[in-house]
């Protein structure tokens, strides 16, 4: 199982919009993303700090959602 996520997507469609997220956010927080996509090199607290703000925009698009409002990244 070396090399492959065990994370799947309950809509794949998604995914393409996720990645953008993803450079959005890193870029917000002035992470420097691996051209290569090996995340391997990167600290800990990078991975974890882009991937918790990733989780609470994620969020808050949710909340944004139910309660009527428009979402917006």
């Amino acid at each position: 199982m070396a090399g492959q996520s065990r994370n799947t997507l309950v809509v794949p469609q998604a995914r393409m919009a996720l990645e953008q997220m993803k450079f959005e956010i890193a870029q917000e927080l002035g992470i420097q993303l691996p051209q290569d996509g090996y995340y391997g090199n990167m600290t800990t607290r990078d991975v974890g700090t882009l991937g918790g703000n990733i989780t609470r925009r994620l969020i808050q698009l949710a909340e944004q959602q139910l309660s009527g409002q428009s979402a917006r990244f």
